[in-house]
């Protein structure tokens, strides 16, 4: 039988970074995923790129990821949000980046690479967990390879269908928002000078979120079945409905790779906890990409577990003592519920094109735009330096 401290469900961008956290902190890990790793590294893996806010960046640098993955990444310089091409705009302008853009296969390659180099850490993938038992003192697990693992804690970073937390009878809120977020990467004849643009459309979103050179990501929100329309339609159609709402301002555009679509929707699970059972990232919580906060926001998770964690393993205390378990819901709970409700309600207020709403909806952004304390909250907001309570020390660059 594998003995470590911990057991993590999930070897993903957040499971993974979890893993290094950990590990690199001298905290024995055992990762276990369904998928195995050449397979997450496919060149059209899932089309996926993730909006890093500046905290997050930090937690990677803290963690010795950051180096492999600057070379392949793109600064964010400047935020505008439109609603339906509306002259009032939100501009969230410097002083510096605001966020960075990188690749998840780039993510996942150096995630790969540090656990691969961390004696404390050990993956196996691909495997399935089978049988999970919780006792008073310790976690048992069984995986469909036959492979028995002992540790004092399980963490569930297995996604918003996570078997961990269904087999801990922890309860989800789930509500659908009938859209499906379609994601494509585009040409562009124009530099885009490291600008994002956020569209508020009648089906939903429509971000723009650039990439290294003249290409640019485009993250589509809209009614499902449109989805499953424009996917079907010849690429050249496609691209004139694409361009249609994508406007000119960076010229021409042309298709790179093909489109991936996912279903989007609202989660949260009931509590975090249990018996020496923790759950992070989406098995927590998930939530619409409009804010582009869903990764970071797993991030967050990742920094104050560990931080608690890794605290609790230099004065010799178990892993999963209940107190500490407690400690991490009590700092993570308040914060992810403002998130959450406010992707909502963003959702809610713009994917809509009723007039006296519309014109609500404008004047507010215009006003946010002029009063410049409200938008400096927004801002560090959105680079991840407001949290409600602390923010953890890896997210402000500080080592454990």
């Amino acid at each position: 039988m594998l003995t470590k401290d911990v057991l993590i469900i999930g070897g993903g961008l957040v499971g993974g970074t979890l893993a290094c956290a950990l590990a690199r902190s001298g905290v024995s890990v055992a990762v276990v995923d369904a998928t195995a790793p050449e397979t997450l590294l496919a060149a059209e893996a899932d089309g996926r790129w993730s909006a890093l806010a500046l905290s997050s960046r930090a937690l990677f640098e803290a963690l010795d990821l950051w180096a492999p993955l600057a070379p392949g990444s793109q600064p964010i310089t400047d935020i505008r949000v439109c609603d339906n091409h509306a002259p009032q705009i939100l501009d969230f302008d410097g002083p510096g980046p605001l966020g960075v853009m990188v690749e998840n296969r780039s993510v996942r390659r150096a995630l790969f690479a540090r656990l691969a180099a961390l004696p404390a850490a050990t993956v196996l993938a691909p495997a399935r967990l089978r049988h999970l038992e919780r006792h008073t003192d310790r976690v048992e697990a069984t995986l469909d390879t036959g492979q028995r693992i002992q540790a004092a804690l399980v963490v569930g970073a297995d996604g918003r269908d996570s078997q961990v937390r269904t087999e801990a009878a922890i309860g989800l809120t789930r509500r659908t928002y009938g859209q499906s977020a379609l994601v494509q990467t585009v040409g562009h004849a124009e530099p885009h000078d490291g600008l994002a643009v956020e569209l508020f459309l009648p089906g939903g979103p429509f971000a723009i979120l650039p990439l290294p050179g003249r290409r640019s990501l485009v993250v589509w929100s809209e009614r499902a079945a449109w989805v499953t329309d424009l996917l079907a339609l010849p690429p050249a159609r496609f691209l004139g409905e694409l361009a249609h709402r994508f406007g000119d301002f960076l010229g021409p555009l042309t298709l790179e790779g093909r489109a991936f679509a996912y279903p989007l929707g609202f989660s949260v699970a009931e509590r975090l906890v249990e018996r020496r059972l923790v759950l992070v990232g989406d098995a927590a919580h998930g939530m619409h990409p409009v804010a582009g906060q869903g990764f970071n926001y797993g991030l967050r998770d990742v920094a104050a577990l560990t931080e608690i964690l890794v605290e609790g393993h230099r004065l010799g205390r178990d892993p999963g003592d209940a107190s500490a378990l407690a400690a991490y819901q009590a700092w993570r709970r308040p914060d992810t519920f403002v998130m959450l409700a406010a992707t909502d309600a963003l959702v809610r207020l713009f994917s809509n094109d009723i007039a006296p709403v519309r014109v609500a909806r404008r004047l507010g952004l215009a006003a946010v735009n002029r009063i410049g304390p409200l938008k400096g909250i927004l801002r560090d907001h959105a680079m991840g330096r407001r949290a409600i309570g602390p923010v953890p020390k890896l997210l402000r660059g500080t080592p454990l």
